[in-house]
């Protein structure tokens, strides 16, 4: 009772929140009214509940830990427009709050030394949290720290070897971090070793790319894809002898196959899926490491970019909200190769975060609507 009764409280002051943002013209209506958050072990299959409250921020990042809370760090807020740079208009944010599963709560934590935003968040072998680059008031970052979740603060760790953002942070089955391109880094590569705590720059890649994605598969290597400067492009990592190579182009044609703040999920059988893209395509296709092509896969029943893509226990692929479809979600079935929509969120949200919890439901936390307008967090049931 008193967890149910916790939670209905954070749904109230959640919508309260949302309302205080302001209007957001050109922002699709959701399908289902924001409501308060119910017991979540009541929740039905594709449904949402308010949770929260949570710090207003888009282009954070969201990292869950060994103990199963999720950290929430760093972002920006301001006015920016979809579609538009956010250099030197928006405000980089240091803090950085926990999401508790259990009471559906975010509780803040130590801030960052840095406010960064468009940074990578990646959990380490031990538990701790490796935050690297992104960008603030300064310009690009390259900077790094470490959040210990046992003593709740962040300290700095050596910087990498220059400035990255909008990059990609892969842990390697070795323990080490694979940091990949971004701007300025163009295509340069490093790997940040925890048990030195320091960054050795590897081969570097064929092709200069940032809001890219770097996928690792079950062999070990990781799959870097489009990118802007690069869109049609892809390339893998090989940490045999950290270096690149070039696979296969994307499946379509160099106009429709680009990829850029598109979204990659790693299947359960190992292929790995790639969808959307700005500026909101709806194209999709699917690379097999076995022979080393992409083939086309059913399409999105809504072009989107600034979305998230999680992989369900269920083996599908749950696709949420970004440019311009905003609240809607919808599920990829790789038996089939269908996308089907599932219900819209309760609040219309893009450059926010999407994490698998233990329990097997996703919290979306954040966003940013079409005028900047921010959203607050919610739960989903797949």
């Amino acid at each position: 009772m008193k967890r149910s009764i916790l939670l209905v409280l954070a749904g109230l002051i959640a919508s309260t929140a949302l309302a205080g943002c302001g209007g957001n013209p050109g922002t699709p209506t959701p399908s289902t009214s924001p409501t308060p958050a119910v017991a979540f072990a009541s929740l039905a299959p594709g449904s949402y509940a308010a949770t929260g409250p949570m710090t207003s921020r888009y282009f954070h990042t969201a990292t869950l830990l060994k103990d199963g809370r999720v950290l929430i760090a760093g972002g920006c807020c301001g006015g920016v427009k979809a579609g538009t740079s956010t250099t030197g208009t928006a405000t980089a944010l240091a803090s950085a709050e926990l999401y508790n599963p259990s009471t559906g709560t975010f509780t803040a934590t130590g801030s960052m030394r840095v406010g960064r935003y468009y940074h990578t968040a990646t959990l380490l072998p031990s538990g701790r949290v490796l935050i690297a680059g992104g960008f603030n008031e300064n310009g690009p970052l390259a900077s790094a720290e470490i959040y210990d979740p046992n003593t709740g603060r962040f300290t700095p760790t050596a910087n990498m070897e220059g400035p990255r953002s909008q990059h990609t942070a892969t842990l390697l089955n070795n323990g080490k971090v694979l940091l990949v391109g971004g701007t300025p880094g163009g295509a340069t590569a490093e790997l940040y070793d925890e048990v030195t705590g320091k960054f050795t720059p590897v081969g570097s890649m064929q092709y200069a790319r940032y809001g890219h994605t770097a996928t690792l598969m079950k062999d070990g290597r990781v799959l870097v894809v489009g990118g802007e400067l690069s869109q049609s492009t892809a390339e893998i990592f090989d940490p045999s002898y950290n270096g690149f190579v070039l696979v296969g182009n994307l499946n379509q044609s160099p106009l429709n196959a680009y990829r850029y703040l598109h979204t990659a999920v790693l299947l359960q059988d190992g292929r790995v899926l790639v969808s959307g893209g700005a500026p909101g395509r709806t194209s999709s296709e699917i690379y097999d490491p076995l022979q080393g092509i992409f083939t086309p896969t059913g399409s999105l029943n809504a072009g989107r970019y600034f979305a998230t893509a999680t992989l369900l226990p269920n083996g599908k692929v749950y696709i949420a909200g970004g440019w311009p479809s905003d609240a809607t979600a919808e599920v990829f079935d790789p038996k089939t190769g269908n996308y089907t929509y599932t219900a819209s969120m309760l609040y219309p949200r893009a450059r926010h975060t999407a994490t698998l919890l233990n329990d097997g439901r996703v919290l979306l936390a954040g966003g940013a609507g079409n005028f900047g307008g921010t959203a607050p967090a919610e739960i989903y049931e797949p």
